[in-house]
């Protein structure tokens, strides 16, 4: 009986190893800002979205990304 509680201690769960393995992708983070960002690209250029451009990156920052 000692060697399946053993077993079971010692693998953790799938779900949790399969978050500890893979980080946050740049493309993945900030969904909320990339979305507004797009949109307001496509719609009216880059050269008139500045501020939501600058809300992105400021996300990305916050989850330790170098931009």
């Amino acid at each position: 009986m000692s060697s399946l509680s053993a077993a079971s201690v010692e693998s953790p769960p799938a779900a949790e190893s399969t978050e500890q393995k893979k980080p946050l992708r740049p493309c993945c983070a900030c969904p909320e800002t990339k979305k507004v960002r797009d949109a307001c690209i496509i719609e009216k250029g880059e050269e008139n979205c500045t501020a939501l451009i600058e809300a992105h990156k400021d996300c990305m920052r916050a989850l330790g990304f170098k931009i």
